[in-house]
């Protein structure tokens, strides 16, 4: 018993020198942290053991830095320089800018039906209603050339459902990621820096028809020039899925400051051809009209040239009365948005030129209506108050049109680079391959994939957002 005693007084015993102010600590192995934190947060121990307040001494204030207390600084990753790649660059550094200019090809945006939530409908726009859902055939007016030699690039089929019918008929944000992604796909010069883009939404923020993008820097001209960059596949594809016109330019001086635009007459400044408004108007003889559609097909069949046929077409006019022409003045039907880009063009002091494969009568009586600079255009022959039949002079065709450009620029003391031509036809491509800017507005197929720009709008005034301008800047032009 006693040896019992004698053990049980040998046990060990937890005394006050060995416990600690918490309960956790003593019997969970609980281990306090090494450093002790601020008074305002207290820990379970204190809470349940002591709830007065910690003793412990306060962080030092390190408001002012000093050696023994150096400052904090904590990297937040957000960049609060004022410098961006589009900015101006460096001192003894050329920019290397691409502006690409998307316009969307839907019906007038500002007429385009809204559904019921507000938003835009979802609807095809009238512009592609009359193609077929079928990637069989191709419709004429949708591949550049029907000759591979002419352009070897593989034409797109045609999509049953164009994406723009999908993310939104105008210019989307997903149409602008898909463009900045094809853009990417093109080498860019040897030594550059990373790729970087902005973009200006020209006339509508929320439902844009036309976006600016600058890119920088432009993709490697050794392996592509601005011109084959146009032309290139990926574009065209890009376009006919979007259902958008991508123009191209340099990031220059002159793009935002033309000093002579030049436009062609039939189907660009007017909506008709003035030789078939003629045989149409014409009753006698009664055949007049299929005569001269006749003549028309083979010139386009590439068995006449402009020239000839514009000389048989005159003489089926033979022995009409020159008072033709006045009757004809009510008939023309302007260009949407023509009289409000001349009135633009004069408010910032650019000059206009008409070249026409027309004739002078008319064309010279509609230059003075809407106030343009310079006419040319064909001078017929007139005897006692008739037509004979004849054309004076020389024919107003291709190369024609072409040398009257540089005449007139020359005549001004303006440079090349500063002119814009803008037509639809291929008696247009020469004048408009010798300008800074070559606009194909509504043209044939052909004359789009050789333009510098194409345009397939409703209003002509979409040429000044190729300047740059805003629909503000645009609106104050024409007020």
């Amino acid at each position: 018993m006693a040896d019992t005693a004698k053990t049980s007084s040998q046990r060990p015993q937890l005394s006050n020198s060995m416990r600690s102010s918490s309960y956790l600590s003593d019997h969970q192995q609980y281990r306090p942290p090494q450093h002790r934190i601020p008074e305002s947060h207290h820990g379970i121990d204190t809470v349940v053991e002591d709830s007065s307040p910690s003793k412990s001494p306060k962080l030092p204030f390190n408001g002012v830095p000093s050696p023994e207390h150096p400052p904090i600084i904590v990297d937040s990753g957000v960049s609060h320089s004022y410098s961006h790649p589009n900015c101006a660059p460096p001192v003894g550094h050329r920019s290397d800018r691409l502006i690409a200019t998307l316009f969307y090809k839907g019906s007038d945006h500002n007429a385009l039906p809204r559904s019921t939530s507000g938003g835009l409908s979802r609807s095809r726009s009238p512009a592609k209603s009359g193609l077929a859902d079928s990637t069989e055939s191709l419709p004429p007016n949708m591949a550049p050339t029907t000759s591979m030699d002419e352009f070897p690039l593989e034409p797109p089929t045609q999509e049953s459902e164009q994406l723009d019918h999908l993310y939104g008929s105008y210019v989307s944000p997903l149409c602008i990621t898909s463009f900045l992604h094809l853009m990417s796909t093109f080498p860019l010069p040897d030594g550059a820096e990373e790729p970087h883009s902005s973009h200006r939404c020209l006339d509508n923020q929320e439902n844009p028809r036309v976006v600016e993008l600058t890119l920088t820097p432009a993709p490697s001209p050794s392996y592509l020039s601005l011109a084959d960059l146009r032309k290139h596949e990926l574009i065209y594809r890009f376009e006919q899925e979007w259902n958008v016109d991508v123009a191209l330019q340099r990031d220059v001086l002159w793009r935002k400051h033309p000093r002579l635009v030049v436009f062609d007459m039939d189907s660009t400044l007017i909506t008709q051809e003035v030789i078939d408004l003629l045989a149409e108007t014409i009753q006698d003889p009664p055949d007049l009209a299929e005569r001269v559609a006749g003549i028309t097909h083979r010139a386009m069949m590439g068995e006449l040239n402009f020239e000839s046929s514009f000389r048989e077409r005159v003489a089926l006019l033979k022995g009409l009365p020159a008072t033709l022409f006045e009757d004809l003045r009510p008939v023309l039907d302007v260009t949407n948005g023509v009289r409000e880009l001349l009135k633009a063009l004069k408010r910032l002091g650019v000059k206009t030129a008409v070249l026409s494969g027309g004739f002078l009568p008319l064309t010279g009586w509609l230059a003075k209506e809407l106030g343009i600079d310079y006419a040319h255009a064909n001078e017929v022959v007139i005897e006692n108050g008739k037509l004979t039949g004849e054309v004076k002079g020389i024919i107003v065709g291709k190369e024609r049109k072409r040398d009257l450009l540089v005449e007139i620029a020359q005549k001004e003391g303006i440079d090349l680079s500063q002119v814009i031509a803008v037509g639809d036809g291929a008696n247009d491509l020469l004048m408009m391959e010798k300008a800074g800017l070559g606009v194909a507005w509504n043209a044939k197929p052909t004359v789009q994939m050789e333009a510098s720009a194409r345009l397939n709008g409703q209003s002509m005034l979409d040429l000044l957002y190729l300047f740059g301008f805003t629909g503000e800047e645009v609106d104050m032009l024409i007020s």
